[in-house]
């Protein structure tokens, strides 16, 4: 190991490529101590890490091989819904392991299909993670249910379940568990307790394709899954959702509610049995997301792979806690790559200027999510007239509410985190070498940066 860092990172390289990708080496003991890192960072004057250079395009499309579908469909006239589509419901559910897969327009209206197509609406309520996107609860609201908050497991980005006993009611009536980063959640506990307060399981892996629990894909374990396919999604799309299943009848619901209340396949507006919307997927969408499909496994299979070394490499630096997944978590899909920062492992650096560091080294990243439980969106939706006349008097109160849906932890993880995109994954070993060592160079010279900042 002394040689290694007598060598510097040429030979830390060259080792690593020699052990294979599987090895776990430490950036403090490879690194660590080479003047890459101990001289001036970009955002004092020095030279980016990341210069000259490109991270993987996102979405990735190659004209020459990828437009054939794509072709055939424009120039087939057949634009709407038709066999391309179904192809890709076929696929997709056999990629996700259950008997059936529904496209719809995105994945918000996937988890909004979802929840009105088990029944779930005015006067019921949901268990949602704070730490997501903020579709997750309008999917509810939208539905005329209460979404109710339980507070996150910090380490690993994911909502708690040892947290659920307290907020469960006469009125809940489902779990809405939300694969979040692409990282499962802790789905053998969740189902334990769906079982024994009889409440529906709906996973919204809306950033988790193909990321795999216990042997299995999520969106195959509880009653339905839900997936997105906008643009930055692990599977793009532009945009575009699916809703994922065993259970046949509630297919057949999520079918009607998506085609105008028409009975499953069915085109006639005289066979309308219930009140739907139009949600339906076209062709042009089926097409690429078929071509997508053909390398999302080998994709899923490098990001995997790529996080759990950049992982291991930055896990020594102080001040960094990369994501941690559950025991019976196979893969992750990262379409976020999360760690935790701790100002005190870098001389009292902020969150703030840390990122601000890191993108001068070249390295996009964000802070991620602000809480989601006290956003003013779910005020507005209490006070419009809809659900005044659902809850009427002090039945639902925001000021109560927001009292009963305190999520400490998660406030603090907000505070915390730090995100790398999943294209970022995409690159060569090498990559993951720069990404750390943009952050030891930034730790070896937090109290410069500290230094240069304006007073306050």
């Amino acid at each position: 190991m002394d040689t290694q860092k007598n060598n510097g990172r040429r030979d830390f390289l060259r080792t690593g490529a020699l052990l294979g990708a599987t090895v776990m080496v430490s950036p403090l003991s490879t690194f660590s101590s080479n003047s890459s890192n101990s001289s001036k960072p970009a955002i004092l004057g020095g030279r980016s890490i990341w210069s000259d250079k490109q991270w993987p395009q996102w979405p990735r499309w190659n004209p020459e091989t990828d437009e054939r579908r794509l072709l055939e469909v424009v120039r087939s006239g057949v634009w709407s819904r038709g066999r391309t589509t179904a192809e890709f419901e076929q696929k997709w559910a056999a990629m996700v392991g259950t008997g059936r897969s529904l496209a719809v327009v995105n994945g918000t209206n996937a988890l909004a299909t979802a929840i009105n197509s088990f029944g779930i609406g005015p006067g019921d309520e949901v268990l949602v993670p704070p730490y997501t996107f903020i579709a997750t609860v309008s999917a509810v609201l939208f539905n005329g249910a209460v979404p109710v908050f339980v507070d996150v497991d910090p380490t690993t980005f994911q909502i708690d379940p040892r947290k659920m006993a307290a907020k469960i009611t006469s009125k809940t009536k489902a779990i809405l568990p939300v694969h979040i980063l692409g990282l499962p959640a802790d789905m053998d506990a969740i189902m334990a307790i769906a079982k024994q307060h009889k409440l529906l399981v709906i996973e919204d892996a809306c950033q988790a394709h193909l990321a795999e629990y216990g042997g299995r894909k999520v969106g195959s374990i509880g009653h339905a899954g839900c997936f997105s396919f906008q643009n930055s999604k692990n599977l793009p799309i532009g945009e575009g959702g699916a809703i994922t299943s065993n259970d046949q009848l509630f297919m057949d619901r999520c079918s009607s509610y998506h085609s105008y209340g028409l009975p499953a396949g069915s085109f006639n507006p005289l066979d309308t049995g219930m009140l739907g919307s139009k949600l339906r997927f076209t062709e042009y969408q089926a097409a690429i997301g078929l071509v997508m499909l053909e390398r999302l496994q080998e994709e899923t299979d490098v990001r995997h792979s790529n996080a759990t070394y950049l992982a291991a490499m930055i896990s020594e630096i102080p001040g960094i806690t990369p994501y941690q997944l559950y025991p019976k978590v196979d893969k992750g899909a990262f379409h976020l790559f999360p760690f935790r920062y701790n100002p005190s492992g870098f001389s009292g650096l902020s969150r703030d200027s840390f990122l601000a560091a890191l993108r001068a080294e070249g390295i996009p990243c964000s802070g991620g999510y602000v809480p989601l439980n006290t956003q003013p969106f779910i005020q507005a939706s209490f006070n419009s007239p809809l659900f005044q006349q659902l809850y009427p008097g002090k039945d639902i109160d925001f000021q109560s509410f927001t009292e009963k849906n305190q999520c400490p932890l998660n406030d603090k993880l907000c505070e915390e985190a730090v995100w790398l995109t999943q294209n970022m994954l995409l690159g060569p070993r090498m990559d993951m070498d720069e990404i750390a060592m943009a952050i030891d160079r930034i730790h070896h010279n937090a109290a410069d940066i500290v230094k240069s900042l304006p007073a306050n």
